[in-house]
């Protein structure tokens, strides 16, 4: 049996509203959580993501009762990160209604939390989150491409893009399954908000080295993008904001074009 492909729209949280910016910059408001949570379950949506994306920068908690709304009014499995630092915060989120817990700076400064999670709440329920950029000072790396003549690697950021780690990417993911994470949000800064289609290079490498499920994320712009990331690379989900959030492109549509292309969604 083919496993269908995840169509996931994502929203970004901040002071209660949907935003989007580009590269994790110059954000912009794009509407209330509970509404568009709601309009993009009705539509198809496979799943949600709700991130706080400036949780961990100003180093306070997710609003759970916003958590808890949008859960009160969608039928998907919904994901929520953003500023999970503790085995207490993660179960406030899963209490609050969400179905799985995405951390990415609270993982890299805390790698076993990972597994303390996985132990407690099942795999299932773990997702990190993997913001990264491309790096072109190669020296001393071992994860090496090319593209254009000019040599890089994937260097894990944090702090909602702002902080480098040194981290190369690839090891870190393969480090996060091993450590318990049931899934990577896979997420290219150098993409974000550009809407010229995802990071291929990166998905493809990241899906090939490990076995969990992959979303795949940052700079959708069109459903070929979508279809583009599918057909070229083994990524399980593809996660958008803007096209879904300023009305662009309905979801049940975005599905119904995957499908069209011979590749397998749910409608």
């Amino acid at each position: 049996m083919t496993l269908t492909k995840r169509v996931i729209p994502c929203l970004d949280i901040a002071n209660g509203r949907v935003v989007k910016g580009l590269h994790f910059k110059s954000i912009k408001d794009a509407g209330d959580p509970v509404l568009l949570a709601e309009k993009y379950s009705n539509e198809g949506a496979d799943e949600l993501v709700f991130l706080d994306i400036t949780a961990s920068e100003e180093n306070r908690e997710i609003i759970k009762s916003l958590v808890s709304k949008v859960a009160q009014v969608i039928n998907i499995p919904f994901t929520v990160g953003g500023g999970v630092k503790t085995l207490q915060h993660a179960r406030d989120i899963l209490l609050s209604g969400a179905d799985k817990v995405a951390i990415n700076t609270g993982a890299v400064k805390n790698p076993k939390i990972i597994t303390e999670l996985m132990e407690l709440f099942g795999r299932q329920c773990i997702v990190v989150a993997v913001d990264v950029k491309r790096n072109y000072n190669v020296a001393g790396q071992k994860n090496v491409f090319t593209d254009n003549g000019k040599k890089f690697w994937f260097e894990v950021f944090i702090y909602g893009g702002k902080k480098e780690t040194g981290i190369d990417a690839i090891e870190w993911t393969k480090k996060m399954e091993s450590l318990g994470a049931g899934e990577i949000l896979l997420t290219s800064i150098d993409m974000d908000g550009t809407k010229d289609g995802y990071d291929i290079d990166l998905t493809r490498e990241i899906v090939n080295s490990v076995s969990i499920p992959v979303v795949a994320s940052g700079g959708c712009g069109k459903p070929e993008d979508m279809i583009d990331v599918f057909k070229k690379t083994d990524v399980e989900a593809a996660l958008a904001a803007s096209i879904f959030h300023y009305e662009t492109h309905s979801v049940n549509r975005v599905k119904k074009m995957i499908k069209e292309n011979g590749i397998p969604v749910r409608i």
